[in-house]
């Protein structure tokens, strides 16, 4: 087992650190959050999606560039680390997995290589209110082809062209891809802590649909369809705790007190040191998961709720921590730490909040030492 990327997937992180930071991307993301007409980077969206980005973990055959998950993986924590609004999470570690695991040869022919090009913008739509993503019987339904519901919230479901939605089938629970740009569906944006991650209402009234996997086995299907988002969600929470600890330092070693460096006294080497810490412990358990995520399936899910566990709580600790090395300022609109506290929030809970997760993992070790 190899604890580290690979050349390859180094070339590409350092590629696209260049390329973000050229392009500004967290200024994308204070642009769209203070309302200058902007959902996300569409700009930007188009040209990752001429550089291969959005197929780096889809095969050839299906118009990618078949390099893994663990290349997806070093993808992600550059883009957590700049903060860009870009629909990548909802598009590429969701839908486009989703497909790859469990879509027929045709969906994934017809799909794939417009998610690997940018062209098509996919979305989860699992959950029906706030709580655990399966809490409580499905309201949505599929009878006769024909879907009608409520999802919400669905993260970029306002600019998403398609949807993989989780619903009651006449034979059980089940998968569903859902044309968004169908009459029958209307959307309503929702308020949120991060709006540089859009989510919405998305209303269903007798919009056709086609199954995605085996219909009545729904929440077992998205409970795997999770596990895969969650470990490339975890790189971009460590990325983001990465770019949080960096901004702290350099910030404590310009920043005089009593004429010295606020970084030099102990207190502030402590908090430092505890961001590293916590990082460097997060990215251990990510990285085992992505290695199980093509190598070892038996371990896969108890290392993708780990990874998903630690590294949540490791980003909302660096951003905090990085606000309060700021001092008084920190708290201010026109420095960047809200930014980052906002997207920590917002990953949290966006593939199911840390406590459920939490149950997961300790199900599965009962399972194991059953």
């Amino acid at each position: 087992m190899n604890v580290d990327y690979d050349e390859d997937t180094y070339a590409l992180m350092a590629h696209a650190r260049r390329l973000l930071e050229a392009r500004g991307a967290v200024g994308a993301a204070r642009r769209v959050l203070e309302g200058e007409g902007e959902t996300h980077a569409a700009a930007l969206w188009r040209e990752v999606g001429e550089q291969g980005w959005c197929g780096v973990a889809i095969d050839a055959a299906h118009g990618g560039l078949g390099m893994g998950s663990v290349a997806l993986c070093g993808l992600a924590e550059e883009l957590g680390r700049s903060l860009v609004p870009l629909p990548f999470a909802s598009s590429i570690y969701g839908f486009g997995q989703a497909l790859t695991l469990v879509g027929n040869e045709a969906q994934r022919l017809r799909l794939l290589p417009e998610i690997a090009s940018g062209a098509r913008i996919g979305a989860l739509a699992f959950t029906e209110g706030p709580g655990a993503p399966f809490a409580g019987l499905l309201a949505a339904r599929v009878e006769g082809g024909l879907l009608s519901g409520v999802k919400l919230p669905v993260t970029d479901g306002m600019i998403a062209d398609a949807a993989i939605v989780l619903a009651a089938g006449e034979q059980g629970p089940g998968l569903f891809i859902a044309d968004l740009d169908h009459r029958g569906v209307s959307r309503q944006m929702l308020s949120t802590l991060d709006p540089t991650r859009p989510a919405a209402r998305i209303d269903f009234a007798d919009v056709p649909v086609e199954p995605l996997g085996e219909v009545g086995k729904g929440y077992e299907i998205a409970a795997t369809v999770l596990a895969r988002y969650a470990v490339p969600l975890a790189f971009e929470a460590i990325g983001g705790a990465d770019a949080c600890l960096h901004m702290a330092a350099d910030y404590v070693k310009k920043r005089f007190a009593f004429g010295r460096p606020v970084g030099g006294y102990q207190a502030v080497k402590h908090k430092l040191a505890d961001i590293y810490v916590k990082n460097e412990m997060a990215r251990s358990n990510a990285y085992y998961a992505a290695w199980a995520a093509d190598h070892d399936a038996a371990s896969f899910d108890t290392a993708a709720a780990s990874a998903r566990i630690a590294a949540s709580e490791t980003f909302w600790f660096a951003a905090k921590e990085a606000i309060q090395l700021h001092g008084g300022i920190g708290f201010t609109w026109e420095m960047d730490c809200h930014l980052f506290y906002r997207r920590a929030r917002h990953l949290m809970v966006a593939a199911g909040a840390p406590d459920w997760w939490r149950e997961r993992l300790a199900a599965r070790l009962r399972q194991e030492a059953a």
